[in-house]
């Protein structure tokens, strides 16, 4: 799971992990898509993503803070992966968590 201090890399991903690994990044992400059947670069968007869903159900943080907090370059970049990832915008998908939680609540 990525969280916040995951996301303060200084440096992109491919090149932090040959650094820490010793290995080129081209043989890394060979080897790992050879074992999950997804690239590295998809892998961390979608666990990505997973983090900001956690964060838009909190309901603390909005789009703008979640999206520097995860180290976007902009809302419409975080915007535009969740919408690819999951299917809906990040409002909708907001809405949802809140409205499955309340009734959730209500049950108990």
């Amino acid at each position: 799971m990525v969280y916040e201090d995951d996301a303060k890399l200084k440096m992109n991903l491919s090149d932090y992990l040959s650094l820490k690994l010793n290995y080129n990044y081209t043989y890394l992400n060979n080897v790992f898509y050879k074992t999950q059947g997804i690239s590295i670069e998809k892998y961390m968007i979608a666990q990505k993503i997973e983090r900001v869903k956690e964060l838009l159900g909190y309901n603390e943080l909005n789009l703008t803070e979640i999206s520097y907090t995860m180290n976007y370059s902009s809302v419409a970049h975080l915007s535009n992966q969740f919408k690819k990832i999951t299917g809906m915008n990040a409002t909708e998908y907001r809405l949802i968590s809140n409205a499955n939680r309340k009734s959730i609540d209500r049950i108990m």
